[in-house]
């Protein structure tokens, strides 16, 4: 029966988890599992179900042998907005405030993890860090069309479109789907201290469309825009310690290195380094307190290290065109442009009161700094990744003594960047992001 179960959830989430994304720090997850996540995403330091590989592989050996799945529904509302105030001969937004299409997202996971012995486990888990949607009805960039340089021979069409070049088309946005599996082994040193080690594979998969006015500033700009899903694979480490301080207090740190992906290859015109998009590392520490029989707090600090990603984190607020109004290569080379995501360190805090033998609820609130500066609105307009505060609440419902029902629901409340970009002269405007997610889950003990 375990069997048939497993190999059913993992077909399940495999099915379901590469056509999803979402954003909520940055482009990860702010916790991992329904527990967590009902606590702001706390828990490096506390073990609460299989999902907890996710954030630190050695807490598996306490969880047991149990498997859990999932699914949430999540919802982000994206938006900008461009004021009219360009200069004249400057490419700019056509003013007003517009929103992204397709709000509602089902992502699923599940973990299982199996005791070898009282010492050590083995676990799997399946589920998402995190991506990127948008799909704006409209053409975005259609202003960013190629344009006549002031030193062309008729002065009269100094900053006119270039007829016979690319236009942008609709929608404009981009497609950003990940999804991770990690093959645990968690064992205990002593009666305190206990380590993990994940084995992490990554797929992505890609697509970008109503990008056609940069082409011409692209070193490959066939591969740029409109080339439909593209996959990558690749993977690395995650490593983890936990250790019980004393009857009241655990410790957890948690580091995930960088996941090496192969590249876009059909998008190569577009990202850093000919396509490349590899995943972030992740450091965490987490310490959990358990101020009585009923009641544990559980603090992590987290940091994301997006700017060591070059298609993440290399800037965008260099000028595409030179003092003549000749384009300038900038996407798609050794050091072409990005995001200009900047690193987040995030602190996460969370409450669990074990209400009754049957009945537990959990709150929390996370806080993360801003990765968009406010100088890197250009291409964050399909990336509008700007949250930085989560509040969180949960509970668990024991059905009986080997299965539960898990509820978790996730408020991010309106953030906003707002800028002027180079590229635009001095037209301002806004990217902003909210969102909410609710989430079920399922845990049986074996």
């Amino acid at each position: 029966m375990k069997k048939i179960l497993l190999s059913s959830a993992i077909s399940a989430v495999l099915a379901v988890s590469s056509m999803n994304v979402w954003a909520t720090n940055g482009y990860s997850q702010h916790g991992f599992g329904t527990k967590s996540k009902g606590m702001g995403g706390a828990g490096v330091a506390l073990p609460l179900d299989t999902m907890s590989a996710a954030m630190n592989p050695a807490n598996m050996v306490h969880v047991g042998a149990r498997m859990d799945l999932g699914v949430s529904l999540f919802s982000p509302q994206r938006s900008y907005t461009a004021n009219n105030n360009g200069t004249p001969g400057f490419p700019t937004f056509e003013a007003g405030n517009f929103d992204s299409d397709k709000d509602f997202f089902l992502i699923p996971h599940m973990g299982y993890n199996r005791m070898l012995d009282r010492h050590s486990s083995l676990g799997l888990t399946i589920g998402g860090n995190g991506g990127m949607n948008t799909k704006y009805p409209r053409a975005v960039f259609s202003a960013f069309n190629p344009r006549f340089p002031a030193n062309f021979p008729d002065p009269s069409l100094a900053g006119q479109p270039v007829p016979g070049m690319p236009t942008a088309s609709t929608p404009t946005g981009v497609d950003l789907s990940q999804l991770f599996m990690g093959l645990t082994y968690s064992r205990k040193l002593n009666s305190v201290h206990s380590i993990g080690i994940m084995p992490v594979f990554a797929i992505q998969r890609f697509k970008a469309y109503g990008l056609e006015p940069f082409m011409g500033v692209s070193e490959q700009p066939t591969k740029l825009t409109n080339n439909g899903y593209d996959m990558a694979y690749g993977g690395g480490l995650r490593l983890g310690w936990t250790g019980q301080i004393s009857e009241q207090v655990s410790l957890g740190a948690s580091y995930q290195t960088r996941l090496w992906m192969s590249k876009f290859k059909d998008y190569e015109g577009l990202f850093a380094e000919q396509g490349s998009f590899d995943i972030p590392p992740t450091f965490t520490l987490g310490l959990s307190y358990k101020a009585n029989d009923a009641v544990t707090v559980a603090f992590d600090v987290q940091h994301i290290a997006y700017s060591e990603v070059d298609a993440i984190g290399n800037g965008h607020n260099v000028p595409m065109a030179d003092a003549s109004g000749n384009p300038q290569i900038v996407l798609g080379t050794d050091n072409g442009i990005g995001f200009g995501w900047e690193d987040m360190l995030i602190a996460k805090l969370g409450v669990s009161w074990d209400y009754s033998s049957d009945l537990t609820f959990r709150g929390g609130y996370s806080h993360g700094n801003q990765p968009v500066p406010s100088d890197q609105g250009l291409f964050n307009i399909i990336a509008p990744a700007v949250i930085q505060d989560h509040w969180t609440m949960g509970l668990t419902k024991r059905m009986t003594s080997t299965s539960e029902l898990n509820f978790s629901f996730a408020y991010m409340p309106t953030d906003k960047v707002c800028s002027m970009n180079v590229n635009t002269g001095s037209q301002t405007g806004c990217i902003e992001m909210s969102q909410y997610e609710l989430e079920l889950s399922w845990g049986l003990k074996f």
